[in-house]
């Protein structure tokens, strides 16, 4: 048997934000969040856009065998998609200008594990104890740390931490950082949107991840503790176990934020 994912997603609006931009969705195969834009127009369309083309690409491959499947090049493919959606929507209706979301998407073939990043949406691993950030920030304040023009320090609490410089937007080419993993028995993934992480530093969270048994539990307390610290956005997070075993028959992806109700 190879192994599979165990997951468990969740996403609550937080304390300061009237409405819910961020989508999720897990499958045995795929995990992806999507934080639309929350200083542009509808935002959770962006989102819900994203995470249904996520989705049309999970539905294709889940009765292909996917050792013969470039997962980068899937997930590429699918970005793109996306991005060529929310472009048509714009186009059918402004208002949708502008519109745009982040995005983290793991496509996952045994240990065997493509990942997909743009915007400030995260990705972590813990493994034997130990967290791991897998994917950069696309913001100008990581920029700025990156060449050496602001400490740390000076990085949490810059007035312009939440500019994101690159993400998936209508009218716009998507540019993801597309990179492969190789998964173990025991590793424990983390996809969350910036609803978590600006709130909990990255010492916090390895002690949230590994301190529940169950994927469901730590979603749970990652959003309670994301409220606790004053919910400044939305907050939504997908944890996944790397198990050995074979996928539950019923295998319908599990979609929760804006594109649970996406009517697009």
């Amino acid at each position: 048997m190879s192994p599979t994912l165990r997951s468990a997603a969740g996403s609550d609006v937080g304390r300061r934000r009237s409405m819910n931009q961020d989508s999720a969705a897990t499958s045995s195969r795929l995990l992806a969040v999507a934080d639309g834009m929350g200083g542009h127009a509808h935002g959770e369309v962006a989102s819900a856009v994203a995470v249904a083309a996520l989705l049309d690409l999970d539905a294709r491959l889940r009765d292909v065998d996917l050792g013969g499947v470039d997962l980068l090049a899937a997930l590429g493919e699918a970005i793109a998609d996306a991005a060529a959606r929310l472009t048509e929507l714009s186009e059918q209706n402004p208002e949708l200008r502008g519109t745009g979301t982040t995005v983290v998407a793991f496509l996952v073939d045994g240990a065997r594990i493509g990942v997909a990043h743009i915007g400030d949406s995260r990705a972590y691993l813990l493994r034997d104890g130990e967290l791991h950030r897998l994917t950069r920030d696309h913001t100008l304040v990581q920029s700025l740390l990156d060449e050496g023009r602001i400490s740390p320090e000076e990085a949490a609490t810059h007035p312009r931490r939440s500019w994101l410089i690159r993400t998936l937007q209508e009218g716009t080419p998507a540019e993801p950082d597309l990179f492969s993993l190789e998964g173990r028995v025991g590793d424990r993934y983390l996809v969350c949107s910036d609803g978590v992480t600006a709130v909990l530093d990255d010492e916090h969270i390895g002690e949230v991840l590994a301190g529940f048994a169950e994927p469901a539990d730590v979603v749970a307390q990652l959003i309670a503790l994301a409220n606790e610290g004053g919910g400044p956005d939305n907050i939504t997070c997908v944890v996944a176990d790397l198990v050995e075993g074979v996928p539950e028959p019923d295998d319908a992806p599990v979609v929760v934020g804006a594109a649970q109700h996406d009517e697009t």
